[in-house]
């Protein structure tokens, strides 16, 4: 072989050996199996340059006698291809496995059963299993034989002649038994005469009829000494208690003697031994016994239910509970029966009864809860019919509505016309209460479909009793007991709103029935969001065409209403308790929100109410914003404004002297004139909580209203410059606050008055003075300069293949390695892919070669067995033709 490194090496071997270099272009058209053949030539010569070149891959072993023309198994191999063909052995039979571990757990991959029907399985297997090693047990009267004889009576030492301590009668003396089997029988004549002779062999008969009466012999004695125990001990039972009365003496504490067995002196108890004394045995023993014996175990626990069992049982406990009021109305005897279909019997007349029980058949029922008859079904079917009923003039209600929006949708016309209220419906001047005794409330009430049956089913009801009505109603109609009960209480989450609005409206609002309203509404409004928010976006936007339409009218006009009443700010009020006010943007109260600025930013002061109900809206902002804390300029514009209209000063003449740039057009105006406290009567008032009703019923201004109006104005700067300190623009905002509260004529206020001016004007200067003191001027940039890159030159100096890839540019060094490890990475990839992909080619070509083997085994059985068949048949046929020439021949 050629010197030098090993790639000259192969280069010289590829060249002689024809693989590389010019190759011969023959004329001649080669046909495909001489292709093959080359191709095989070929592989064979680069096996043999690898050969070659790796001498180390073929270990040899060196044998210690080499006889010539032998050929020993195994004394050359290749460990290296031999492991790594186990290696790939082992990973293609392992190339479709999973993972070593098998769930064998009964019935664990069986989706049809429960996990009880498994565990009772299980429990079956393990008992089955246990049993095994059972199966041979015996019962206690059953004995092992062994040849006829009991192996619980056979002693090992029978064989060697011992006997027990018992039987020896004389020591010294051998036991003829001895004598006879290890002596030589004594060499007496008569015994090996008779040992001469054989003894009988039992037949199977005689040995097992033995063994039989062997057994019933020791099964009566153990019977029999069963019996014998059973009535020794009923004996002592019987006698116990006379026993023991001559056993031991009365206690000390009853006879005043020492406890001395009964029957013995005293000179006999100096000389006998003395008995002890066993406490009393408590007479009542036995009779306790019998008590634990008797009582009554434990029971499981029940199970918890579910939500529709639950709803199911207080369903049918408020109509057997509404049944058995009807029944007591109807003076009929109760009954634990539910068997409806009896005829009702009357009580029994007594001496002084006033025949005042007469019922008539088509008896109505008292109040909205009772409905004609007391089956629920019938009730449940009819309030269907109404809510179907309604549901139709919503739908015809809705189809009008489209079509005004399409007849006209311009602006100017939904600004036309006239200041629709929220509710339709009219509140009766007088409520059929009974001021007495209260009357009894039915347990079952039909579900409105619209508000006017809710007003029928709680006209008669107190305010008190208006949430039971309510949570009946949502328990009749749970939404698990019909699919339809949930189209009906999202009718009631609507009714409820609509009532909320209803009993809000002047002149008698309830707001005490509102707040017990308002935990069933958020029930309702959890459940069913979208429903119950697009009745919320209705009302706001009729609030909103209400507006526009008082703000076409003219923004100063007293009939004008473009600020909420009553019954819009507890609209207004009851979404920020029951809607999330925190998002960026909600379906809800984003459109509540953009409201309220614009009544604050809109409404122009005309009266004393506006300003309650401007008030009453910055109230409501500062709820919402509670933990966004977004900035709402129309609410400190209002409150600025608010003081400048009630507080007394003389610093101010004209808007152009007011400070800072917020809008104040209702300033020193005719309506706002006689809204300023008055300087003679200041001192006097003392500034009270706000009542909101008797602000908006109020006629001419008080001035008890004022001073209460300016005290919630002052709080509500107040808690605003706390939630905004945090703001960038805090003294922009508050410093003309500030300034104007400082120009207030505070001389003739009240005390209280005055003490709350104070302490807010010092609150903002603190806070002024912190948010300048935080504020910065804007500066530039200050971050470490930028250094200019420097591109170094690359010089190759060296040959050296490692000094040569150290690059000096440390950026460019990195990734040249990271390159080259990709490379050899990529490299070692395909190498692994092509091993692989060659082993499972031989695999494949393996299976091929055997198929076609067991096929041209099976076609030459095939061949063999018809050219056998075939040489039979012409040898008959050549027979045949002999016989016919000899015959012809003949």
């Amino acid at each position: 072989m050629a010197k030098g490194s090993q790639l000259s090496q192969l280069k010289t071997a590829l060249s002689k050996a024809g693989v590389t270099g010019k190759q011969q272009q023959g004329k001649k058209r080669k046909r495909s199996g001489s292709v093959d053949k080359d191709k095989e030539k070929r592989a064979a010569k680069l096996e043999e340059i690898h050969k070659r070149l790796n001498p180390f891959d073929t270990k040899v072993t060196k044998l210690k006698h080499d006889v010539g023309g032998r050929k020993v198994k195994g004394v050359s191999g290749k460990p290296a291809q031999s492991k790594q063909a186990g290696i790939e052995q082992a990973q293609f039979h392992e190339r479709g496995r999973a993972g070593g571990i098998v769930d064998r757990r009964f019935g664990e991959n069986d989706p049809s059963m429960s996990l009880e029907e498994r565990m009772l399985e299980r429990f079956t297997k393990e008992r089955q299993r246990a049993s095994k090693g059972m199966a041979f047990n015996l019962e206690d009267e059953d004995e092992l034989t062994h040849y006829g004889q009991s192996l619980s009576k056979l002693d090992d030492f029978d064989d060697v002649g011992l006997r027990l301590d018992d039987d020896e009668e004389n020591t010294g003396k051998i036991d003829a038994d001895i004598v006879e089997r290890t002596h030589f029988g004594g060499f007496d004549d008569e015994e090996e005469e008779n040992s001469e002779e054989p003894a009988r062999k039992k037949s199977k008969a005689e040995v097992m009829a033995e063994v039989i009466a062997k057994s019933k012999e020791h099964k009566l004695r153990r019977q029999m000494e069963r019996e014998h125990e059973d009535n020794v001990r009923h004996e002592l039972d019987q006698e116990f208690d006379a026993l023991r009365a001559l056993i031991y003496a009365p206690e000390p504490s009853t006879t005043g003697n020492d406890s001395t067995p009964l029957g013995d002196s005293g000179a006999e108890m100096t000389s006998q031994p003395v008995v002890l004394t066993l406490p009393a045995v408590s007479e009542d023993y036995d009779q306790h016994v019998r008590e634990l014996a008797f009582d009554k175990r434990a029971k499981p626990k029940d199970r918890t239910k579910t939500e529709e069992e639950l709803a199911l049982e207080e369903k049918e406990a408020l109509e057997k509970a509404e049944r058995r009021r009807r029944k007591r109305m109807l003076g009929l005897e109760e009954s634990d029966s539910e068997d409806e279909s009896k005829s009702r019997g009357k009580r029994k007349r007594g001496g002084d009864d006033l025949e005042d029980d007469f019922v008539d058949d088509e008896w109505d029922g008292l109040g909205a809860g009772l409905s004609g008859t007391v089956d629920v079904d019938e009730a449940e079917a009819s309030g269907s019919e109404e809510e179907r009923s309604g549901e139709d003039d919503d739908e015809e209600g809705s189809g009008e509505e489209d079509e005004d929006e399409d007849e006209g949708d311009s602006e100017n016309e939904a600004e036309e016309g006239e200041h629709e209220d929220l509710i339709q419906a009219k509140q009766s001047t007088s409520r059929s209460l009974t001021k007495g005794k209260a009357k009894e409330l039915p347990f079952t009430f039909p579900c409105p479909s619209s508000h006017e049956e809710f007003l029928s089913i709680v006209n008669d009801v107190s305010d008190d009793d208006v949430p039971t009505v309510i949570k009946r109603i949502r328990t009749l109609y749970h939404t698990s007991l019909n699919p339809e009960n949930k189209f009906k209480l999202q009718t009631l989450a609507t009714i409820l709103i609509d009532h909320i609005l209803y009993i809000t409206t002047p002149p008698e609002p309830r707001f005490s029935l509102v707040s017990l309203m308002l935990p069933h509404l958020e029930a309702l409004t959890k459940a069913y969001p979208i429903q119950v928010a697009e009745h919320f976006v209705e009302k706001l936007s009729l609030m909103h065409k209400n507006l526009k339409r008082g703000l076409s009218r003219g923004a100063l006009d007293p009939e004008a209403k473009t600020w909420p009443g009553l019954s819009e700010l507890t609209l207004l009020r009851i979404i920020g308790s029951t809607w999330s006010t925190s998002d960026l943007n909600h379906a809800v109260v984003s459109p509540t929100r953009v409201l309220l600025g614009a009544y604050l930013g809109l409404g122009r002061v005309r009266s004393l109410s506006d300003i309650a109900s401007g008030l009453f809206l910055c109230t409501l902002f500062l709820q919402y914003e509670e933990f966004s804390k977004r900035l709402v300029p129309e609410a400190i514009n209002f409150l600025t404004n608010t003081v400048l209209h009630l507080a007394p000063h003389h610093y101010y003449k004209t808007v152009v002297s007011l400070p800072g740039s917020f809008p104040s057009p209702d300033f020193r105006s005719d309506l706002c004139r006689p809204l300023v406290l008055k300087t003679k009567a200041q001192s006097k008032v003392v500034p009270r909580k706000a009542n909101l009703t008797a602000l908006f019923d109020l006629g001419e201004p008080t001035e008890q209203a004022k001073v209460d109006l300016l005290s919630l104005a002052l709080g509500l700067l107040g808690k605003y410059a706390d939630m905004y300190k945090s703001l960038e623009g805090f003294i922009e905002l508050y410093g003309p606050i500030l300034e104007i509260l400082k120009h207030v004529d505070t001389a003739h206020l009240a005390e209280a008055l005055q003490t709350q001016m104070t302490a807010l004007s010092n609150s903002l200067g603190r806070l002024l003075k912190f948010s300048r003191q935080a504020r910065e001027p804007l500066r530039l940039q200050a971050h470490k300069p930028i250094p200019i890159p420097s591109y170094i030159p690359k010089f190759e100096t060296t040959t050296s293949n490692y000094l040569r890839h150290q690059d000096p540019d440390h950026e460019r060094n990195e990734a040249a390695k990271l390159r080259n490890q990709y490379k050899q990475e990529r490299k070692s990839a395909i190498r692994e892919l092509r091993k692989d992909a060659k082993f499972l080619a031989g695999v494949e070509q393996q299976k091929e070669k055997e198929k076609d083997r067991a096929y041209h085994e099976r076609m030459k059985r095939v061949f063999g067995s018809i050219e056998g068949e075939r040489a039979e048949e012409k040898a008959m046929e050549r027979e045949k033709a002999k016989a016919k020439k000899r015959a012809g021949r003949k």
